[in-house]
């Protein structure tokens, strides 16, 4: 069971009632795989929370099709569409909610999925639904690809992707390292070393006190945001 803080509570339910409306869906059953940090909570892989729904695109799926498929469940649910799913499937939804507290989803469905990627189907018990999901090798290779790929698309860096690293690392999990490879055109040895230095280059404690402060309960936070940055740096150089 995942500890989340009090005021997070309403919108784990709304991830739930999305994620339902999105698995019950005889179309986007059939083209969507959930991944990212709330799949691999929800799978039991990741011990934080994480607030948005990530998935890949069934190569060749009609992704008009897709997005009306949508724009159904954010009407049935009450959601109001801010922004996105002109151009692509991605979506920023608002909830009502008190002052103060999250009222927004953000949730995409990346066309254009890595080939080297594996899925499979997997009961998720909070939502007691059968979802096809990335497998953790693939979530962890993914994930350690993300954090230079972030930084290239959005000059952003995110206390969150190294607090996943350290913990898919502290775990025992395996990565697919021919995701790596086609991701970045490097052997994973040689992407790793490169992380490393970007990891040391990047990472400050503002970025992993702002960005992970309010996605772990405060006693877990204070104590990993002490070690986070050397730890996942002397995991990764394990790896070489």
């Amino acid at each position: 069971m995942i500890l989340i803080r009090e005021q997070d509570r309403l919108h784990k339910i709304q991830l739930q009632r999305l994620l339902v409306a999105v698995v019950d869906n005889p179309v986007l059953s059939q083209t969507l795989y959930f991944k990212g940090g709330t799949a691999a909570t929800m799978l039991g892989f990741l011990d934080r929370f994480s607030v948005d729904l990530d998935f890949d695109l069934k190569e060749g799926s009609d992704v008009s099709k897709v997005r009306k498929e949508f724009n159904k469940i954010f009407q049935n649910l009450d959601y109001k569409v801010e922004k996105g799913g002109d151009k692509s499937l991605f979506f920023t939804l608002k909830y009502q909610a008190k002052d103060g507290l999250r009222n927004t989803i953000k949730i995409s469905a990346f066309d254009g999925a890595v080939k080297n990627n594996d899925y499979g189907l997997v009961k998720i018990g909070e939502i007691d639904r059968l979802v096809t999901c990335q497998t953790i090798e693939t979530m962890f290779a993914n994930k350690l690809v993300t954090v230079i790929d972030r930084y290239n698309r959005h000059k952003e860096v995110a206390g969150r992707d190294i607090y996943d690293i350290h913990y898919f690392s502290s775990q025992g999990y395996g990565f697919k390292e021919e995701i790596i490879k086609e991701r970045t055109g490097l052997q994973s040895k040689e992407y790793i070393k490169k992380l490393i230095d970007f990891i040391e280059e990047k990472v400050t404690d503002k970025i992993i006190t702002e960005d992970l402060n309010t996605l772990l309960p405060l006693p877990k936070f204070n104590k990993i945001r002490k070690v986070l940055k050397q730890e996942t740096l002397m995991f990764l150089r394990g790896l070489i």
